[in-house]
Parts: C-alpha cells; sequence; structure tokens
C-alpha cells in the first residue's frame, strides 16, 4: 500500500510547478473519493438501522438504477418483497407506503455506489491519459478500484444472505465483511492521497516507529468487530457499563454456549459485544500510550500533535460507543458512531503514513 509522494521516483518538492500542480488536483480527487466512502458508510448505516437492506431482492447493477416509476412497477416491487422471509416474519402488514420508505434507503445506498465508481473511474482515465497519473501510483489506483468492484460484489452476497429462507437479516458476518472492506478502501485512498503532498519543506520528525501503523491495524480490527456487533444487532443486549449483567467478564457459560465454540465469535451476542468492548480498551490505552511516547521524544512535533489527537478520538469515539449502548442504539447514535469510526481511521492512516515519509 505504500506509494510515495513522487511521479515516477522525483519527489512532489522537486518537480516542475505544473506538475506539481496536477498532483495537488489528483490529490484533492483522491480525498473526495474518500469523503463520498465516508457517506456510503453513513448510508449503509441508516440502511441497516432503518431495516431497509433486503427491500431490493435482485441485483441489477446496470438497469437497478432506474426506480419504479409507475404505480404498476411499484407494485410488482412490493410483491418481490412479499416473497420473502423479512416481511412475512418481521413486516406483515406493511403498506405500499411503508415499502416505498425502505426501498428509497437500499436504492440510495446502490445508486451512492454507482456515483462513487463513475467520480472514480472518470477521472482516473482522464489523468492517465494526460500523464499525470502513471507507473506505481497508476497500478495502486486500479488496484483499489478493483476493490470497489470486489465490494459491491460482497455488497450483493450480504444481500442475498438475508433472502434465504427463515432469514430476516442478513448474515453478521458478511454485514462485517462489506463495512471492513469499506474500511480497509477508505484507508487506502487516504493512504495514497496523504503520500502525495509536497512535505519537502517541513521539519524532519522523530521516527514513530511501527505504533502508527499497528494503531491502524487495531481500528480496522476494531471497525470489524463493530460490524460484527451490528449485523448481530449485540449492541440491543447488556445495555449497561462497564458491567455486563452485573459482571466486567460475564462467565465461560455465557460466552461460549454456542456449539462448537468457534461459532460463538459471531453467533453469540455476548461474547461478540464482549469482544469489542475489551479491544475498544486496548485500543485507547495503546493510543494513549503512542501519545505520551511520541510527546517525549518532541512535544511540539507533527507527530506527537498527530498522535495526541488520534488518542483523544479514538476516546471520544468509546464514550460515543458507550452512549449508544446505553440508549440502546437510538438512529442517531448508532449513525454517529460508526461514521465517526471512519474519522479515526482516516487520521490514523494519514499519521502512519506520514511516519514513514
Amino acid at each position: 500500500m505504500a506509494v510515495t509522494a513522487s511521479t515516477e521516483g522525483v519527489p512532489l518538492a522537486r518537480l516542475p510547478e505544473t506538475q506539481s500542480r496536477s498532483m495537488t488536483t489528483v490529490r484533492i480527487w483522491i480525498y473526495i473519493l474518500a469523503a463520498l466512502v465516508v457517506l456510503m458508510v453513513a448510508v449503509g448505516g441508516a440502511t441497516r438501522l432503518t431495516g431497509s437492506g433486503l427491500s431490493i431482492t435482485e441485483w441489477k447493477p446496470v438497469t437497478g438504477a432506474i426506480p419504479p416509476l409507475t404505480e404498476q412497477a411499484w407494485q410488482a416491487e412490493f410483491e418481490k418483497y412479499r416473497q420473502i422471509s423479512q416481511y412475512e416474519l418481521v413486516n406483515k402488514g406493511m403498506t405500499l407506503s411503508e415499502f416505498k420508505f425502505i426501498y428509497g434507503w437500499e436504492w440510495g445506498h446502490r445508486q451512492l455506489g454507482r456515483l462513487i465508481g463513475l467520480v472514480f473511474f472518470l477521472p482516473l482515465v482522464w489523468f492517465w491519459a494526460r500523464g499525470t497519473i502513471k507507473g506505481r501510483l497508476a497500478l495502486t489506483l486500479l488496484g483499489i478500484g478493483a476493490l470497489g468492484g470486489l465490494q459491491g460484489a460482497i455488497g450483493w452476497i450480504m444481500v442475498a444472505s438475508g433472502l434465504e429462507p427463515g432469514m430476516t437479516a442478513v448474515a453478521p458476518i458478511k454485514l462485517a465483511l462489506h463495512l471492513t472492506v469499506a474500511s480497509v478502501i477508505l484507508a487506502c485512498l487516504v493512504w495514497v492521497a496523504a503520500g502525495l503532498k509536497d512535505r519537502g519543506d517541513l521539519p524532519a520528525e522523530e521516527p514513530a516507529g511501527l505504533a502508527p501503523r499497528i494503531l491502524m491495524g487495531l481500528i480496522l480490527a476494531q471497525i470489524a468487530l463493530g460490524g460484527l456487533v451490528a449485523g448481530s444487532k449485540a449492541g440491543y443486549t447488556y445495555n449497561t457499563w462497564p458491567l455486563m449483567d452485573g459482571a466486567f467478564l460475564p462467565p465461560s457459560e455465557a460466552l461460549f454456549v454456542v456449539k462448537p465454540w468457534i461459532e460463538n465469535f459471531v453467533d453469540n451476542v455476548v461474547l461478540v459485544q464482549f469482544n469489542h468492548r475489551m479491544l475498544a480498551y486496548g485500543l485507547v490505552a495503546f493510543a494513549l500510550w503512542h501519545a505520551w511516547s511520541m510527546r517525549r521524544k518532541g512535544p511540539d512535533s507533527g507527530a506527537a500533535r498527530r498522535a495526541t489527537g488520534i488518542a483523544g478520538l479514538t476516546l471520544a469515539q468509546m464514550v460515543l460507543g458507550i452512549v449508544t449502548l446505553l440508549l440502546v442504539v437510538p438512529l442517531w447514535a448508532g449513525l454517529a458512531h460508526q461514521v465517526f469510526a471512519m474519522a479515526v481511521l482516516a487520521m490514523a492512516t494519514v499519521h502512519a503514513r506520514v511516519s514513514i515519509t
């Protein structure tokens, strides 16, 4: 994932002014893509929290861009939805107006995915044709584009898991995979964009070692666990803190009640929530240690300021997660917790990338 802040190996600070401006334009474009990915995560979270994700029962990457335009077309879509278990077991008796509401969220989510594809590939072709993007940078961006295409397929596989007979929601592990891949795409975009910034006039920083990249990995792992919490609806249980059902460490018979034991990590809401809590504590502790360590080396350095900012963000995110749990996941809190995780990841990615420049 490492991309030097260069074009064909020439640092930005040494590029002619016109080329430097062109690379700045590329960097802005990539950050716009990153912002769209965050928006996609937010809309996906709202789609999940409103129970809208199974409202469109077919995958039509091209023709699906056009929503139902007539009353007859709406009735046909509604009839398809009434054939699945979620309607029969959860939403039986839903009106067409209510169906249009959940359909709108899912259609908007898919439409935003199409928009991101256009915003990615059209400028990419333009920059490549003009010679602004080439070499390793071009291959890296193509790799990110391929990952985005894979993400679309994962999204449909996730939805299809919820359309199986007897299912009323998507499979938690597939939802977690969908969220994690979106987070990886965001991290890749931010990593590349941060590497394109001209840092030639900035003072040298104290080496940060592996800590920034470890922090970035911990955040991605925590997001994956958060996806399992969301997919299994573990946030709607054990809505107390710091104890779970009166204990900091639930008994082993509660943590490993499912057989075989490995499935507890996905299907047992007690263990799923417990793991998310424990990694949060570890992540915050590591971020605070890293900030303290960098401030010892040079309290006024850019690395120390970034590490301190990340520590503050991780602590705030943990508090927001606790609030979300105690309030039993209201829509605003669930969305805020999910989107704020993307902000923490983005800042940690910038810190990790800049630390090895």
